[in-house]
């Protein structure tokens, strides 16, 4: 249809509706008679074409089809989750069921009683929760309009995430541990990713989330080590792989690093070890491929007018690619889960069952059905057909006319053979209705690795192959006679016959010449080929050994002899170094045997921001709030135990004097040198009713006065906590500092927002 005809369609639709459809905004009610300022049409829930699609593929048990279509008009409730190990989740979690779900329970607003939030009854130890209450509904009482703003507070801080109940689910199945290398293949917006990261610093020897057993906790009473596992967050999209930092930046892990790929061609990458480079394989991978996600039709209503299963057919492929990259780049015996927002077969499970064909056993779809025990769900289909846009169905590959060989591939069809049908075990899939737990739709599939893929086993046609492809080289589906079809990705690491996949790729991955790049230095990939769209990032530059910048801030701070100072990096290779960062080993490790493969975006947590005037201090670096919990277990001085009260003082005033604060903390103060210092609180056992969870703040040492540089929402954060409820709007009566860059003449420079990346 060409842009002429759309046009007129759309006006024949506007001149039809009159502005009294159902409001798809978040309070699901009607829209007023005059609509929304812009003068935009109401848009129906309602598509035939989707109802009668799906009714004849029978994804909804008999008799609920009703309740089907009714959950998905009906406005998605939100839901939050409390992340895992920051310091204060099991503080927050008492916070939210005794003080502000508590107000919630007689609350009454136009006359209607508040529906309280619930736990979400599937998911660990209360850790999320759903409600109905809406923007709307959250401005119109007082109390309600404090709990909007601990949620907002609380989410810019990284204590809660507001994420979909279903989202929550494929890094559940993922079952990642502290010590797994774990890729996230089309990661942005980041939800999924801070769980993932969440994992990665969960207490090992303390049942988690525990008593007070979180990240910081664990840092302050353990001997520290950085996770041994860490998270590459890649996405296609370079915008978005900023907003995908943003996310990743309010958890301020070391072991976090994003990149900027085609996931369907997402490169091979190398680790040293032991002084010989071996292949990067991964224990744990997320494929939460792009889908045509009529699952999200409750919070996204233009799927309604917009469905059709074109989507379906047009992303089938790039799926099935973005599926077969990731499991090539599974480690055996590691767990990969597939994930879509989209109830459709198509891509679903033709998606899995034509990856595990190609696998011919090397894949296998794990069985799940006990792991989140309360979760309802559907178990994944074993027959389907396949429907053109304009409705035409074919049960079969042999019933497309050739005139639809571009539209329909052979992939899209579940396989012919009732036994291999069986031995795959579609049925382990997961399918997750709207109705069934008032959430979104959606599609989760684990697999497990358990030997090589077969065309890394075979010797390749083409000898010489460069080991990795520079363009947008992909594995395409079976032909039409169901034969696997050669292609140069699949090629890149198949061996020559007699060797090993991995001694094959590291032969052709040591052809690169790397003469040129300094020692210590990862720049963005040189390759005109490899070049994408976005902003150029600046080089990842590890301090070196012998560098003189360092040996002042280890006397200062008295740095611990563990310190690993190799893990320091910063984003300049010329001129003045102002901030320093700081990266796990093995993030490290990725990096320098890397720079020619991968674009990164942003990598590391700050540690510490150049002041000015530092160097009369002794020392030209002070301490950054966003890296205290990773660089704490190293210091050995300057570090000011405070109690509640001067945890109060210090929040709440912009620069107490040190008579202010009580006679123990006056103490440690008033002989010490001008300058950065640590300011920690410890938990009282003995005193039950107090803040039972450490506090690390980052402050600063003036001439007669003290302060801390902690972002507003921390400040508002840490005063929740300890019982003082300070609302946003007090800011302006000087009752909380608003920024850190508020510092008086002399104190340290700190500008808003960090330098690295372009953020």
């Amino acid at each position: 249809m060409g842009r002429r005809s759309r046009g007129r369609r759309l006006q024949q639709q506007q001149q039809q509706r009159p502005g009294s459809a159902e409001d798809g905004a978040e309070d699901g009610g009607k829209r007023s008679g005059a609509g929304w300022e812009g003068g935009y049409p109401e848009i129906v829930k309602e598509n035939k074409l989707f109802e009668h699609y799906y009714q004849e593929l029978k994804i909804v048990p008999e008799g609920e089809w009703d309740q089907f279509m009714g959950a998905l008009r009906e406005p998605l409730p939100a839901t939050l989750r409390i992340t895992g190990y920051k310091s204060h989740a099991k503080e927050i979690l008492h916070c939210l069921k005794n003080k502000y779900f508590k107000e919630l329970e007689d609350l009454e607003v136009d006359g209607q009683k508040v529906e309280v939030p619930q736990p979400l009854s599937w998911y660990p130890e209360e850790l999320a929760w759903h409600t109905n209450l809406s923007r709307k509904i959250l401005r119109k009482s007082p109390q309600l309009e404090k709990f909007h703003q601990f949620l907002v507070s609380e989410t810019e801080s990284g204590n809660i995430s507001r994420q979909e109940a279903v989202s929550m689910i494929p890094p559940l199945l993922l079952n990642a541990h502290p010590h797994h290398k774990i890729l996230d293949m089309c990661a942005a917006p980041g939800s999924k990713t801070t769980q993932l990261i969440e994992m990665l610093h969960a207490d090992m020897s303390v049942p988690f989330p525990g008593s007070c057993s979180t990240y910081a906790t664990f840092h302050l009473t353990h001997s520290f080590t950085f996770p041994e596992g860490f998270v590459i967050a890649n996405d296609v999209d370079n915008k978005r792989c900023y907003l995908l930092v943003h996310q990743a930046k309010r958890l301020s892990s070391p072991c976090i690093m994003v990149v900027n790929h085609d996931a369907s061609c997402i490169p091979r990458l190398q680790m040293d070890v032991n002084g010989k480079k071996e292949i990067l394989f991964y224990d744990r991978i997320l494929c939460d491929v792009p889908c045509s996600g009529d699952g999200t039709m409750r919070k996204n209503i233009d799927v309604w007018k917009k469905w059709s299963t074109l989507n379906s057919l047009q992303l089938h492929g790039l799926q099935l690619r973005i599926a077969t990259r990731g499991a090539e780049q599974l480690v055996e015996g590691g767990r990969m889960v597939y994930s879509t927002c989209s109830l459709n077969p198509i891509e679903d499970e033709a998606v899995i069952a034509s990856l595990l064909e190609k696998s011919e056993g090397a894949l296998e779809l794990a069985d799940v059905s006990s792991e989140l025990p309360g979760l309802k769900w559907m178990p994944g289909l074993t027959q389907w057909k396949v429907m053109t846009k304009d409705g035409q169905w074919f049960a079969a590959w042999a019933d497309v006319p050739h005139s639809r060989h571009t539209q329909i591939r052979p992939t899209m069809f579940p396989p012919k053979d009732p036994e291999k049908s069986q031995a795959m075990h579609l049925e382990r899939c997961l399918r997750i209705l709207p109705h069934h737990q008032n959430t979104g739709g959606f599609f989760v599939a684990v697999l497990v690795k358990k030997s090589s893929m077969p065309w890394n086993k075979r010797p390749p046609k083409l000898q010489g192959e460069s080991a990795e492809p520079r363009g947008p080289v992909q594995p395409g589906p079976a032909d039409p006679m169901g034969r696997s079809v050669s292609h140069p990705l699949e090629l890149e690491s198949k061996p020559a016959a007699g060797i090993s996949d991995t001694e094959a790729t590291e032969r052709a991955e040591n052809l690169e010449n790397n003469e040129n790049k300094k020692d210590g230095v990862c720049g963005p990939p040189p390759s005109k080929k490899m070049k994408l769209f976005g902003f150029k990032e600046d080089p990842f530059v590890f301090i070196p050994e012998d560098d003189p910048l360092f040996p002042p801030i280890q006397k200062f701070y008295a740095l611990g002899p563990s310190f690993p100072k190799m893990n320091l990096l910063t984003r300049t290779v010329e001129g003045k170094r102002r901030q320093l960062y700081m990266v796990s080993k093995e993030l490290r490790n990725v990096l320098l045997n890397n720079s020619e493969r991968v674009k990164v975006i942003n990598t590391g947590v700050k540690v510490w921001c150049r002041n000015n005037s530092g160097e009369e201090f002794d020392c030209a670096f002070r301490l950054a709030q966003e890296g205290i919990y990773t660089l704490y277990p190293f210091i050995n001085s300057r570090i000011i135990t405070v109690s509640m009260e001067d945890v109060k003082i210090l929040l709440t005033q912009e620069n107490p004097f040190f008579r202010k604060l009580s006679s123990e903390a006056y103490g440690q103060v008033k002989d010490m040198a001008k300058g950065s210092v640590v300011l920690k609180y410890e938990p009282d056992p003995t005193k039950p009713d107090t803040l039972q969870c450490p506090i690390v703040l980052c402050g600063w040492r003036g001439k007669a006065s003290i302060r801390t540089f902690v972002p507003k929402n921390e400040r508002l954060h840490y005063l929740r906590m300890m019982g003082l409820e300070v609302l946003a709007e007090k800011k302006k009566e000087g009752a909380v500092p608003t920024s850190e860059s508020a510092a008086s003449p002399g104190a340290p420079e700190d500008k808003a927002g960090a330098e690295q990346g372009a953020e």
